[in-house]
């Protein structure tokens, strides 16, 4: 997407959705209305609508954010939704939209909502939530008119079953909530499966404080997942979510510029930095939802068919 494309869309006045990378804000999208634009450096300053300065309420705060932080207002379909279980939805929960998978529905219209952020699960209301949706190359997906077809997203075509995704020396990726490691997967090996569900796992990368042995921990099933199926891509376009090798780890990240067929400049909102990468340490960015890989940039490119 140009600059003269970001112009029209991010312009003073604009009603926008905003990323914030602040600790206790990630992983949620606010409202607020663009300020300033300044896109040869790709930063615009916005007004968050629910977001404050002072402790008064009074005083909206200010931001001056990269330009990948920004998207427009997600539409929203006519009256009360239904959903169903393992449905993408978006949650208003303290003045933002958090994005969640339904993972229970209640009597009287009111849904279970899990979120991988913070790998905590609360109830909520038909009215507090709406579809998931991503913004790629100035589309909505899934499209409002398109919800039935594309709610569910495109599926690479990869289906696990439960019994064999997490076998003992099966390779998988392993998140962590550790400090410095939070929204990174890492390889490691399964070592064994406890008797209360979880696992023991050793990191194929990562070593002990000993530095004399590759580190072991025991984690769960919400961090653990099996490795994405290998793809041949043979560029990667602008604003396209990608998974960026660094540190040892997978990172998901934004592509801000493209530099060449092989480096970008990615994003990364959850630590706000913007790194040169090489086209070999980049793949594309795939959920693991209910046994199945899934991408929505695959609808995208259904679209531009």
């Amino acid at each position: 997407m140009s600059d003269e494309d970001l112009n029209s869309i991010f312009k003073p006045g604009t009603e926008v959705e905003i990323s914030s990378n602040e600790e206790g804000f990630r992983g949620a999208w606010y409202t607020g209305t663009v300020v300033k634009s300044k896109n040869r450096n790709k930063l615009i300053q916005v007004e968050y609508k629910t977001l404050m300065a002072d402790e008064s309420g009074r005083k909206p705060l200010r931001e001056t954010l990269n330009v990948v932080q920004l998207r427009p207002l997600a539409p929203r379909e006519k009256g009360e939704l239904e959903f169903k279980f393992s449905d993408e939805v978006d949650a208003y929960y303290n003045d933002g939209w958090w994005e969640g998978v339904i993972t229970g529905v209640l009597p009287g219209n009111r849904y279970d909502v899990f979120f991988r952020a913070t790998r905590e699960q609360l109830e909520f209301s038909a009215s507090q939530l709406r579809i998931h949706r991503e913004w790629f190359y100035g589309n909505w997906l899934p499209p409002l008119q398109q919800q039935d077809q594309d709610q569910a997203y495109i599926s690479t075509g990869l289906n696990i079953s439960n019994n064999d995704k997490f076998i003992k020396g099966a390779t998988v990726e392993v998140c962590s909530d550790e400090e410095g490691y939070y929204g990174a997967w890492f390889t490691a090996t399964i070592v064994e499966q406890l008797s209360n569900g979880n696992f023991k796992i050793e990191y194929k990368s990562l070593r002990n404080d000993d530095d004399t042995a590759l580190l072991t921990e025991i984690v769960d099933s919400n961090h653990i997942r099996p490795c994405p199926p290998t793809e041949t891509i043979e560029h990667f376009r602008m604003f396209e979510e990608v998974d960026a090798l660094c540190n040892d780890g997978w990172w998901v990240g934004v592509v801000s510029k493209v530099l060449s067929r092989q480096k970008y400049e990615v994003f990364f909102r959850g630590t706000d930095e913007e790194l040169v990468v090489k086209q070999s340490d980049l793949r594309r960015h795939l959920e693991w939802i209910n046994g199945k890989w899934i991408s929505s940039s695959s609808v995208c490119n259904l679209i531009h068919r």
